[in-house]
């Protein structure tokens, strides 16, 4: 990176297909990073670790401006394009919109239909656009480095894998969301969807041995605020997932802000700083049923939606 500036670490929240807005506001930011700033990490949880470590693999292989093209060509693989995944795609959204309304619509265990919507389809992904057997090489050449959470069923204790420790199947458990996928099994344990722990993983930035940034910028996918009182059954389950999306990410600043506490009475080693908090925030009202959308024009619409409010944060930095 060109150290020409402040420290940057970038932090991916998860959200499903909302992750799209991730990638869009990835592709602008990872270039100015790149001519402004230093980037010492990134790190994601769900659909933002497939974005953080697709972005890690394409900086450190390719530079900062292929990085946002591969983005691009990742997520226009995840969108719904054939007939059958098209149907299998309408099927999933409306059948998350009918519970939501508490409408009959049953759920059925991934365990029932092994493979439908799961392992298989996700690993592909992963195989097509990423090479892992790079990953032992690719960090001689760290920072930057990435880090993705996950949550150990077995135990309830988060785990995160950083840099050449993340294989495909970490990434799938990032993203194994219980009523989608079968749990994976990394270490002898079973691993479930990071959305449980760390979303995203954030002290780790300064915590490890890794250089410490100055500033860490939170891609934020799920709204912190509402201005209307949820009242119909549907408002209330999305504004309940909404806060239950939250709860990792602000306990994770929490603690950022405690340590800048820390840092300002002198409790803490002078290798500690104070490091600055920014937020990239998705600014549009969704629904928790279109996390699971992947109709292509939604997914397009989020990555510009991404580039867009991507341009408005880099103009409010401070010169």
């Amino acid at each position: 990176m060109s150290g020409h500036g402040p420290s940057v670490a970038i932090a991916c929240q998860g959200g499903g297909s909302h992750s799209a807005f991730t990638a869009g506001a990835l592709q602008r930011l990872l270039p100015a990073v790149d001519t402004e700033y230093d980037l010492v990490g990134l790190s994601g949880t769900s659909g933002g670790a497939l974005c953080a470590v697709r972005a890690w693999y394409g900086l450190l292989s390719d530079g900062p401006d292929h990085a946002g093209e591969l983005l691009e060509d990742v997520w226009c693989d995840v969108a719904a394009t054939t007939p059958p995944s098209f149907l299998l795609n309408e099927s999933l959204v409306w059948h998350k919109r009918l519970q939501n309304r508490m409408l009959p619509a049953a759920d059925i265990s991934p365990y029932a239909t092994p493979g439908a919507v799961g392992h298989d389809w996700y690993l592909s992904l992963l195989d097509r656009h990423i090479a892992f057997e790079e990953f032992d090489s690719l960090t001689d050449e760290a920072p930057p480095h990435v880090t993705i959470g996950t949550v150990n069923v077995n135990s309830g204790v988060f785990e995160t894998f950083t840099d050449d420790a993340i294989t495909p199947k970490a990434v799938l458990a990032s993203a194994a969301f219980p009523l989608l996928y079968e749990a994976v099994e990394l270490n002898g344990h079973w691993h479930w969807d990071g959305l449980f722990s760390q979303n995203p993983p954030i002290r780790e930035f300064l915590t490890s041995d890794r250089p410490k940034p100055d500033e860490i910028w939170v891609i934020q996918i799920e709204p912190q605020t509402r201005d209307d009182r949820p009242t119909s059954l549907a408002e209330i389950t999305d504004r309940r997932q909404e806060l239950s999306g939250n709860l990792s990410l602000n306990q994770e600043l929490f603690f950022v802000r405690k340590v800048n506490d820390w840092v300002e009475k002198g409790y803490l080693p002078d290798d500690f700083k104070h490091v600055e908090i920014r937020r990239l925030q998705l600014d549009k009202t969704l629904t928790a049923a279109s996390k699971r959308d992947r109709d292509p024009r939604f997914i397009e619409d989020l990555m510009e939606t991404g580039r867009a409010e991507a341009d408005a944060f880099l103009d409010r930095l401070p010169e």
